[in-house]
């Protein structure tokens, strides 16, 4: 594959695992964009989530990133875990800031059943994530990210101007992808498809000639519109109100969670954290 000069190349990496020489020769090999996964500066959050990383080690890999030519670098942060305070997930945002990334991903915990924590979950034996500290948490990111300049273009997503990762917006913009890799997903013209998951499956089919696709879906018209509708309002471009009948929509701006600016419905911060909701309401029916 040939690649434009300014094509964004991003590898993620966890804070034990790099060292100053390993990324040297990731930028050497053309990847521009590091994403590090943080997930928080509280040690005990760290441990709730069963990560094995401590905040020093978050610090040196940052660290480690600049003095290897890195210049676009990302920190991606979880909030809601079993334990986390309000007033420690703030500490979790300066401490971020402080080590001056140009992108931060913020991202509510979700449990997931098949793992460690899901299952505890499902036990009783630690409490799922509480929505209104949730919801709180995120209101506080963006207090706190817009202060400092950074724009927030996508529900869970912020960057300084011109840092906004090109990668994603390509998801949410509903643009064509292909997937490289087992389990890996591609998609063109409202058509998903996914490749075989095992490795050995994959291999064995590329080598003898074959399409390793596992399998495809087609999305109906009213589906497409929906994710459009879906999409267009998590990255914050809005929807044009012409889409819709006034009634459908003049409750949420009158309730503060969408705002009409110019014909284009917008949400709001209350908005976003309501955003399947709102979808709902605008398309139902």
């Amino acid at each position: 594959f040939e690649m434009t000069p300014d094509a964004e190349v991003t590898t993620e990496a966890n804070p034990d695992t790099v060292t100053e020489a390993s990324l040297t020769g990731l930028l050497e090999a053309g990847f521009a964009r590091l994403s590090v996964g943080a997930q928080s500066f509280d040690p005990a959050v760290l441990r709730s989530l069963e990560r094995i990383h401590q905040p020093t080690s978050v610090r040196a890999a940052v660290a480690a990133a600049r003095r290897a030519g890195f210049r676009n670098l990302s920190l991606d942060l979880i909030y809601g875990a079993n334990g986390e305070s309000l007033e420690s997930w703030g500490r979790t945002l300066e401490e971020a800031l402080a080590l001056g990334p140009e992108h931060v991903s913020a991202y509510a915990l979700t449990i997931e059943p098949a793992t460690s924590l899901g299952r505890a979950v499902a036990a009783g034996e630690v409490p799922g994530p509480d929505p209104d500290l949730q919801a709180d948490m995120f209101l506080l990111a963006c207090e706190v990210l817009g202060d400092v300049g950074y724009c927030h273009y996508e529900i869970s997503n912020w960057a300084r101007p011109g840092f906004e990762c090109v990668h994603n917006l390509g998801y949410w913009e509903r643009r064509p992808y292909v997937g490289l890799g087992a389990g890996a997903h591609g998609y063109r013209d409202d058509v998903r498809w996914w490749n075989v998951r095992p490795p050995e499956t994959y291999m064995e089919k590329v080598q003898s000639g074959e399409l390793p696709i596992g399998g495809s879906e087609s999305l109906d018209p009213s589906d497409a519109y929906l994710e459009e509708v879906f999409l267009k309002l998590r990255i914050l471009q809005g929807v044009p109100a012409s889409w819709f009948d006034a009634g459908r929509y003049e409750p949420y701006v009158q309730s503060g969670l969408l705002v009409d600016d110019c014909g284009q419905l917008v949400p709001t911060e209350r908005g976003m954290l309501l955003l399947n909701e709102l979808v709902l309401g605008l398309t139902s029916g």
